[in-house]
């Protein structure tokens, strides 16, 4: 019996290690590219180029990281999803002056490196609870590997009215109806408590376009928003919950169109 029990948590355990694999994979090929809008439009206004020592949090599977590296950048990122990183090293395989750090902030610290002086936090607040104040967290320590007056970068979803895939999010907040979006000047409530000063903002437009349902759902799956609604209920019914929200979002040819507006926050190290 003890045996049999052993094997059994053992392949459980094998199965959700490839399920977060293929989700970071999904995550990679599907969902990353929607925020490329915002990535750009931030890049642009900050004229990041070969002067940028940019650290990245949260970082994913390092698509924002590659877009600042072709611009010149010195890039370094760090994130607790293993998954992602491993396709984030292999994106960036081919320049051994690219840094990726597995944890928080602290492990991202270079004594012998020059300081950095920008700061990005692409992963969008107002989504779920409690993450304001895990950017509130993070920024504080990644302000203090930064030098004096660098740029720091926050961003969060955009009003609801104006962001469709708002909807297909409540699947998100479970039976509970957890999920809270943030308010107005959440982002900058944020600034002031991690010691930042404001200096601009600005609102990008980021459609979330999929070429059919399914990879509508497996997209949105990969965010880790719907981790709670997942343990809550099961996988098949949140599947099935997202697919009846993204209703009003097809198109007659399957196709599944959402604009959204992204805010973001320049501020500045005191």
């Amino acid at each position: 019996m003890t045996s049999t029990l052993v094997r059994h948590r053992t392949d459980k355990a094998s199965a959700s290690s490839a399920d977060a694999g293929a989700r970071a994979r999904d995550w990679a090929e599907i969902q990353e590219r929607m925020l490329v809008p915002l990535y750009e439009a931030v890049y642009e206004r900050l004229e990041v180029g070969t002067g940028s020592r940019l650290l990245g949090l949260d970082c994913g599977s390092g698509l924002a990281l590659l877009i600042a590296q072709a611009r010149g950048a010195t890039v370094t990122g760090v994130d607790t999803d293993l998954d992602r990183l491993a396709l984030a090293r292999e994106r960036m395989a081919g320049n051994p002056n690219a840094l990726l750090y597995d944890g928080d902030v602290g492990a991202a610290a270079e004594p012998d490196g020059p300081a950095y002086n920008l700061i990005t936090a692409f992963k969008p607040i107002g989504c779920s609870a409690g993450d304001g104040e895990e950017l509130e967290q993070a920024l504080r320590h990644a302000v203090g590997l930064a030098e004096r007056r660098s740029v720091v970068v926050l961003t969060g979803w955009g009003p609801p009215e104006r962001c469709a895939t708002s909807g297909v999010l409540r699947v998100a907040g479970g039976p509970r109806g957890d999920r809270r979006p943030a308010h107005r000047d959440a982002l900058e409530d944020i600034a002031a408590r991690a010691g930042l000063n404001p200096d601009g903002s600005g609102r990008v437009a980021c459609p979330f376009g999929y070429g059919d349902v399914e990879s509508a759902v497996r997209g949105l799956l990969s965010t880790g928003l719907y981790d709670q609604a997942v343990r809550e209920a099961d996988q098949a019914q949140v599947e099935k919950e997202i697919a009846e929200a993204l209703h009003p979002y097809r198109r007659s040819d399957g196709t599944v169109w959402m604009p959204n507006v992204f805010r973001y926050l320049i501020a500045r190290a005191r």
